[in-house]
């Protein structure tokens, strides 16, 4: 402290300073008394003192004034530091802002590229298409020249035009025109040296020439031609082209280029050849193929039933009853009446069929025995309630009973398969009554031919009666001209037999002329070529007089 070192100073004392700081002070110095001191060695004291503390309150000043700077400095630094934050974040953001005006940049020069490449690639394909244009002008242009030239070349041999008369239907001629005188089959306009068409021995406007079936210009190379007309190939073939009748799709073309078909002789049924393979059903009476769009009816023994036969199937025994009476009035009305009642029984397939292996006697119409004549005792399984229709087209509840056969006279009983139109029934029982009228008149035993065929005229017989009977013609009496003298009997019992039946649908009667066509075109030796033996030897020398050489002779008369 300044102030002490001036008191010291100040006064001449000396002395030695002796202990600690604070502590124990003491001084060696020579002892006075305090009267010695002065007044000036006080005014000094009091002097010090007072500079002393002027010192302490300036260094104090200083001490303020150093932590106020202090302060300051403290918040320049946070300034600075501020500053340096806010220049980094500027630096930073002007660097991502570079960064997206590079990628803005490096887009739009992407973009550019694409647009190019796209504009260059059009620019390509347009070239082409205006190359194939070109191409294909220049080859117009070439036929049209050619067709000209040939014109005018093939004008050089015709003296004069001729002139067409085209009327409703074209007749193609085989003229040709010189390039003053192309009249145009169409519209009979002259063509002169525009584009034209020459085919069918004509020329024509390329839009005058047009399909007969859709009424549109045939612009294909090909075309097709059916009665002198023109039509599209595809229009051609919807309308010529058959169908098949069973799956209704285009009968397919052979290897060849032919249309290979079967057809039923009778129905003309159109069927593709691969239907005889493929096991689709044929109708067991009317023998149509089932069609893809049609249900058949299936019965209990595996037959197949058309859903028009069935409107006419006799399914009962007892059903039949009616029908049988008819036959034997039929048979009375040619003077053959049959005096003992024969059963007649309706049963299934394998009932029939087992009851022709025990027979030792007869003749049986192969692939299939729908009637049978018996001469032997059996226990026959008959129909006795038609069974209904249940679900998936079949039949169902057929319900059969034993049926004990006697031996009372030559002949059993008639066995007829169920389920069959009434004229097929009433043929196969004409038949099979036949047999039994000549077992019971004492007929020695006949050739199959023979038997068979006289068998098979009585069944055309009854058919022809039935078929007829709504115009009042009796077919039985025609067949048989110049039968006996009660040859107009069977005329008045086909009428009063007629009267007891329903009005007959178009069907019906068509179904009746497709039975008499199947015996009619018969190709097995018995009942085919028997027949036509035994019609025409009936109407030539009439039934009754055929029947007596045939019992005479066993043959028929020549």
């Amino acid at each position: 402290m300044g102030w002490l070192t001036k008191i010291f100073k100040g006064s001449s004392y000396k002395g030695q300073y002796h202990g600690k700081y604070a502590d124990d002070r003491y001084w060696h110095e020579p002892r006075r008394s305090v009267d010695d001191s002065s007044d000036f060695d006080r005014e000094e004291i009091d002097c010090a003192i007072a500079i002393s503390l002027s010192e302490v309150d300036q260094k104090g000043k200083k001490i303020v004034q150093e932590d106020d700077e202090s302060s300051l400095s403290d918040e320049d630094a946070e300034e600075e530091e501020r500053l340096a934050r806010a220049e980094e974040e500027e630096r930073l953001a002007r660097a991502e802002e570079e960064e997206r005006r590079v990628r803005a940049e490096e887009e739009k020069r992407r973009a550019r590229a694409e647009e190019e490449e796209r504009r260059a690639r059009a620019e390509e394909e347009e070239r082409r298409a205006r190359a194939e244009e070109d191409e294909k002008r220049v080859r117009a242009q070439l036929e049209e020249d050619e067709q000209l030239a040939k014109a005018l070349q093939e004008s050089l041999y015709v003296d004069t035009p001729p002139q067409y008369d085209f009327g409703n239907a074209f007749s193609p001629y085989p003229f040709l025109f010189p390039s003053g005188y192309r009249i145009c089959a169409g519209c009979n306009a002259e063509i002169g040296h525009g584009r034209f068409l020459s085919c069918m021995g004509a020329v024509w406007h390329p839009e005058c020439f047009r399909c007969n079936a859709c009424n549109q210009p045939i612009t294909d190379y090909e075309f097709s031609m059916s009665g002198n007309r023109p039509y599209h190939k595809s229009c051609y073939k919807e309308r010529h082209h058959p169908r098949c009748d069973v799956c209704n799709n285009y009968i397919p073309t052979s290897s060849a280029g032919l249309i290979e078909y079967r057809a039923h002789p009778f129905w003309h049924q159109k069927y593709c050849p691969s239907h005889e393979r493929d096991g689709t059903p044929r109708c067991c009476s009317c023998e149509r193929m089932e069609p893809r769009d049609t249900r058949y009816l299936s019965l209990d023994d595996g037959r197949k039933l058309c859903l028009e036969c069935l409107d006419s199937a006799i399914m009962d025994t007892h059903e039949c009853q009616p029908l049988y009476f008819e036959i034997r009035e039929f048979y009375e009305g040619l003077n053959m009446k049959v005096e003992q009642e024969i059963p007649l029984l309706l049963v299934e397939r394998q009932a029939l069929n087992e009851a022709m292996e025990g027979e030792k006697n007869g003749h049986h119409h192969l692939p299939e025995t729908r009637g049978l004549c018996l001469s032997e005792e059996h226990t026959i399984a008959t129909v006795s309630r038609r069974p209904r229709i249940g679900a998936g087209y079949r039949f169902i509840d057929l319900i059969t009973e034993p049926y004990r056969l006697s031996r009372r006279c030559e002949v059993t009983a008639i066995l007829i398969l169920y389920g069959l139109p009434r004229l097929l029934t009433g043929s196969i029982l004409a038949h099979e009554m036949m047999h039994a009228w000549l077992r019971l008149k004492g007929y020695p035993n006949l050739s199959p031919q023979v038997e068979e065929g006289i068998c098979q005229v009585l069944a055309h017989m009854w058919l022809d009666s039935e078929i007829y009977s709504s115009s009042g013609v009796d077919a039985s009496s025609s067949s048989s001209s110049a039968s006996s003298s009660s040859s107009s009997s069977p005329s008045s019992s086909s009428s009063s037999t007629s009267s007891k039946k329903g009005k007959r649908s178009d069907f019906e009667k068509k179904l009746g002329e497709f039975f008499k066509h199947q015996i009619e075109s018969d190709t097995s030796s018995a009942y085919g070529d028997g027949f036509r033996r035994g019609i025409k030897a009936a109407g030539k020398y009439d039934l009754r007089r055929t029947l007596e050489h045939i019992k005479l002779t066993g043959t028929f008369p020549e």
